[in-house]
């Protein structure tokens, strides 16, 4: 149980780039959870996921150097569906389908593992912890940057920023 969870399913078991195909894996997640529970609970899913990655990782860790083996990648899951939020909340609010809002889910992963990658302020910070939290908290940063990052593209291009 604890492997699935932080592999998300055996996902992060997909070479190369383990990470990357984490993410990519969350999405299809995410759509088929907001088609049954809306926006709502993609953000509550995220909150769990974080919850359960959390114990998993701390689990699967335990007495290891790397703190962050490169197939656990429920905290791409995680950051990637915050990602994809801001969409979710718009699409609803629009009464539009979440895919008709298909250049935010590009938008969404290519930020998303930009930030994930490059490590950014905050994001290196928690990476640098060296612990489970550190392990799930540099992906939520991340993630809430690529949603930051989403909605002013999205304001860009509806023409209501600049």
């Amino acid at each position: 149980m604890i492997r699935m969870i932080a592999t998300v399913g055996g996902a992060g078991y997909l070479r190369p780039a383990p990470g990357t195909w984490g993410s990519l894996v969350a999405l299809p997640l995410a759509a088929l959870l907001y088609a049954i529970t809306g926006p709502w609970g993609v953000l509550i899913g995220a909150i769990v996921a974080f919850g359960l990655g959390l114990w998993a990782t701390g689990e699967m860790t335990k007495g290891m150097t790397d703190h962050d083996p490169s197939e656990i990648v429920i905290d791409e899951l995680v950051g990637q569906w915050i990602a994809v939020l801001p969409i979710l909340f718009g699409a609803a609010a629009a009464g539009a389908p979440a895919m008709a809002l298909w250049p935010g889910w590009i938008a969404a992963f290519a930020l998303f593992r930009l930030f994930d990658i490059w490590k950014p302020g905050p994001v290196g910070w928690a990476d640098r912890r060296g612990d489970a939290l550190g392990v799930m908290m540099d992906d939520v940063i991340a993630g809430v940057f690529a949603a930051i990052g989403v909605t002013i593209l999205a304001g860009i291009w509806h023409g209501m920023v600049l």
